[in-house]
């Protein structure tokens, strides 16, 4: 399978099969797609992939899946300042506007690769924190709004099956969701991966968020959502299925706050300020095998439509800002049933 992708932004020349994930270069697919290489999983959607997921658009319903810009202030971890939008006119007939303390990732988000580093081998491809500057553009969010990313997604729906199996949850707590798990709920939907796939993975963390009050938001600790455990085991089932892009409605995708990892160093020092990343999978997802990861998006009315039609697959496309050297984008995305 070959893709129209220029060098360094696609698979490997001749090459038509991904190695398995017990077969990258210590965890890595750094040289499987390049050492320059900007894309990561997104370079499993292929053309021929996109194509055949444009069969999946049925009915033409719609839905949005980022919230508001402003829809989680104060931001849980205290690290981004509330928005500031102003309005303006040059005259009666006429309106602009701009913002000010927009941070990119306070909302519905898709990160860059050049957002986490993994301590010891540096960000994706292997560039260096020293390289990763202020200034430097290398892995930014722009390298995706130039790609465009489209194609197949799939939607998981954590506490649905929960409720099915007659199983206690709570979106308040820490769920680790291994890869047995991911097997029988997709198993239970009917959902079959096919390669290149995007996974959207529904822990009804932020519909519970939001349903709180501010002082509610205040008393709950922030650090305590389901999400993919912090497993070896996770890693390999994410890129053995060859998954382009996981994105879920929590804070982090993974399970916080982290109790049980395969990824603690000793080497592992709290951070000066923001959120201590010793144990997270972001690490080796993020900067070894180049996943695209997006957080906090809206998934309970996709979900919902998914449980009355029983097709929890459709077409799905993510476009962020075009903004070089970008840490994050909102992910502006819809799904197309």
């Amino acid at each position: 399978m070959t893709t129209d992708l220029p060098a360094g932004r696609g698979l490997p020349p001749g090459g038509e099969s991904h190695p398995r994930y017990d077969d990258l270069p210590d965890g890595a697919s750094w040289d499987h797609f390049g050492r320059g290489d900007q894309l990561g999983t997104v370079n499993f959607l292929t053309p021929e992939r996109v194509a055949a997921a444009a069969s999946l658009i049925r009915s033409g319903r719609r839905f949005g899946l980022d919230y508001p810009v402003d829809a989680f202030e104060p931001y849980p971890t205290g690290t981004r300042r509330p928005i500031e939008h102003h309005v303006f006119s040059g005259n009666e007939f006429h309106r602009d506007d701009w913002v000010d303390s927009f941070y990119l990732q306070s909302s519905s988000q898709l990160d860059a690769l050049r957002h986490i580093g993994q301590p010891g081998r540096g960000f994706y491809g292997g560039l260096s924190p020293a390289q990763n500057t202020q200034t430097s553009t290398a892995l930014g969010i722009h390298s995706y709004a130039e790609a465009g990313i489209a194609g197949r997604g799939v939607l998981l729906d954590v506490p649905a099956y929960f409720a099915a199996e007659g199983m206690p949850y709570t979106a308040d707590s820490t769920i680790a969701l291994d890869a047995p798990l991911l097997d029988r709920i997709a198993a239970h939907q009917g959902v079959r991966f096919a390669g290149g796939d995007m996974l959207l993975l529904r822990t009804g963390w932020a519909e519970n968020h939001l349903a709180k009050s501010v002082d509610q938001r205040a008393a709950t600790p922030w650090r305590l959502s389901p999400g993919l455990a912090q497993r070896r085991s996770v890693l390999r089932w994410l890129w053995d299925h060859e998954i382009a892009l996981v994105a879920a409605d929590n804070l982090a995708v993974e399970a916080d706050p982290v109790i049980d990892s395969d990824f603690r160093s000793p080497d592992d020092r709290p951070p000066e300020r923001g959120v201590d990343h010793a144990g997270m999978l972001h690490r080796p997802l993020i900067a070894l095998l180049g996943m695209a990861v997006g957080e906090l998006w809206r998934l309970g009315e996709l979900a919902a439509d998914c449980a009355r039609d029983g097709r929890y697959e459709f077409f799905l496309t993510v476009k962020p800002l075009h903004l070089v050297g970008g840490v994050g984008s909102p992910p502006n995305a819809i799904a197309i049933k």
